[in-house]
C-alpha cells in the first residue's frame, strides 16, 4: 500500500515542473535568440579602437580582395614612414653592411625598408606592381600560424598568410627563390659565369620562357627592357637571398617552340600562375 506522504511528493514535483517549464517557455519567449546581422565591406579609418580594428570586415574575404593601398594605409601608413637605423643597437653601421643584392647596380640610393623598396622606389615603380594585397590575404584573426587555434588554419594549408608578416612560400618565394644552375645549365653560380654569357640573361632566356612575367603584380614589358640593360635588374630578385633556400615551383607557361616533352625537374608543376594574380583577356595591367 503506497503511503499519502509520497504521493504528495510526487504531486509536489511534478506541479513545479510544470511551473518551471512554463517560466521557461515564457522566458524564451520574451527573449528570442538575436539574428546573426551581415557586416557590409567598409574601408577602415582611424579612430577606431584595436578590438574593431582587427575585426574590421575589409580584413577578411570578399572585401581584403578588392582593397585598395589607400584602404590599408588609412591606419598602417607607418609602414611607409619608418626608416632604417643608421647603426644597429650592436653599434654596426647600415653603410657597411651591405647584403650582396644591396651591392648590385640596381640598388642605388640610401638602405630602405622593405615596403618602401618594393612601393616607393624608382626600380619599385619602374619594374613592380605590387600592393599590399599582393602578400597580404587576412586569414584568422586568432592566428599568427597554423595550427595555433582549435578553428584556425591546419599546419598543412599551405595558402594559409598570416596576419601581419605573410607567407614566404607563397609570396617572396614567387620572385625570390634561389636559382637552380643545376637546372638551368650553368657551370657555376651566375656570379662565376657571367662573363661567358655576355653578362647578359637574355643571352638564353631571349628565346625561352617568353611568356615569364606575366602576373599582375608585375610589369612585363618594363623587366623585359631593363633586364636587355642590366643583367642585374635579373640577378637581383632572382638571385636567391642567402635566407630563402627552399627552391619555387615556378609554372611553366607555355612559349613558342616549346618541347612537348616536359623534364624530370618541371614534371607536376602549374602551368599558370594563381588565378588571382592573372592578367585580364586582354593583358592590360589593373589600375593601383
Amino acid at each position: 500500500m503506497k503511503s499519502p506522504k509520497n504521493g504528495i511528493i510526487v504531486a509536489l514535483v511534478v506541479a513545479v515542473a510544470a511551473v518551471g517549464g512554463w517560466y521557461v517557455s515564457q522566458r524564451g519567449a520574451a527573449q528570442p535568440a538575436p539574428t546573426p546581422v551581415a557586416m557590409e565591406p567598409s574601408a577602415p579609418v582611424g579612430g577606431k579602437n584595436l578590438l574593431r580594428a582587427t575585426y574590421d570586415p575589409i580584413h577578411f574575404k570578399p572585401a581584403i580582395e578588392t582593397a585598395k593601398d589607400e584602404h590599408c594605409l588609412a591606419c598602417h601608413r607607418e609602414v611607409l614612414n619608418d626608416k632604417i637605423r643608421e647603426t644597429s643597437p650592436a653599434g654596426v653601421k647600415a653603410s657597411t653592411s651591405k647584403a650582396w643584392y644591396q651591392q648590385l647596380s640596381t640598388y642605388t640610393g640610401e638602405q630602405d625598408t622593405f615596403h618602401r623598396r618594393h612601393l616607393l622606389t624608382g626600380m619599385a615603380k619602374e619594374l613592380m606592381n605590387l600592393s599590399c594585397t599582393t602578400r597580404h590575404q587576412r586569414s584568422d584573426p586568432r592566428d599568427e600560424a597554423q595550427g595555433t587555434s582549435a578553428t584556425g588554419t591546419p599546419q598543412s594549408d599551405n595558402s594559409f598568410t598570416r596576419r601581419k608578416s605573410g607567407n614566404v612560400e607563397t609570396t617572396c618565394l614567387k620572385c625570390h627563390a634561389p636559382m637552380n644552375t643545376a637546372v638551368m645549365g650553368l657551370p657555376s653560380p651566375w656570379p662565376e659565369s657571367k662573363e661567358m654569357f655576355g653578362n647578359s640573361c637574355l643571352t638564353c632566356h631571349a628565346a625561352i620562357r617568353t611568356n615569364r612575367h606575366q602576373v599582375t603584380y608585375l610589369k612585363a614589358e618594363a623587366i623585359e627592357a631593363a633586364g636587355q640593360k642590366n643583367a642585374d635588374v635579373c640577378y637581383g630578385c632572382h638571385g636567391g637571398r642567402s635566407w630563402y633556400r627552399m627552391e619555387y615551383p615556378y609554372p611553366r607557361h607555355p612559349w613558342e617552340g616549346m618541347s612537348p616533352e616536359v623534364p624530370d625537374w618541371a614534371k607536376d608543376r602549374p602551368v599558370a600562375s594563381e588565378a588571382r594574380f592573372a592578367l585580364p583577356a586582354n593583358g592590360s595591367q589593373p589600375k593601383q
